[in-house]
């Protein structure tokens, strides 16, 4: 009997993917707005113009529900430390692998998880940053130069990230295209 899990894994055109997980929010009531759009937008060009050696089908997936029991309610920190761990268990009942779990899981470090998967170093980073792209009702966004700064020197300082130099080439390469 195929799974979800079969079932997302096996699409592999995004845009159907984006629709498999709105109608699965629509029907459980998971996490997925527009900033989970933005930063699997940001995973798939990171991967694509980087030439990363990574499966992108799973990366993309996991971007699509690695949030997936996220509160709206930024004040609730032990929710915010927990909705990971949590998020992880739930797809795992989906029928998604140990390690598609652990990737998920790892994409912020508050499960202490080591050592950490090279594709949850691809998830912290759009997570993140697309985050920090985004107007939030305490702040406005931050420029992309300002957010790769924030990320580089606050957020991950002394953190190992195997992707960190890449995504801060990627960023650099981004701003220069000129959108029409």
């Amino acid at each position: 009997m195929e799974t979800f899990a079969d079932y997302i894994l096996g699409e592999k055109d995004i845009i159907r993917k984006m629709e498999i997980v709105y109608y699965l929010q629509k029907r459980t009531g998971i996490f997925y707005d527009n900033s989970v759009i933005l930063k699997t937008e940001i995973a798939k060009l990171f991967i694509e113009t980087m030439k990363l050696p990574v499966d992108e089908n799973l990366i993309l997936t996991a971007c699509l529900l690695y949030a997936c029991k996220k509160s709206n309610s930024a004040q609730d920190l032990e929710k915010i430390r927990s909705y990971a761990k949590e998020g992880a268990e739930y797809l795992s009942q989906l029928g998604f692998s140990k390690k598609f779990c652990k990737i998920c899981e790892e994409h912020n470090r508050y499960s202490g998880s080591e050592p950490r998967e090279k594709e949850s170093d691809i998830l912290e980073l759009v997570d993140q940053f697309g985050g920090m792209l985004m107007n939030r009702p305490e702040r406005i966004a931050f420029k992309s130069d300002e957010a790769l700064c924030l990320l580089e020197n606050r957020n991950l300082k002394d953190k190992d990230n195997k992707y960190l130099e890449a995504f801060k080439e990627f960023v650099k390469l981004m701003e220069g295209v000129k959108v029409a």
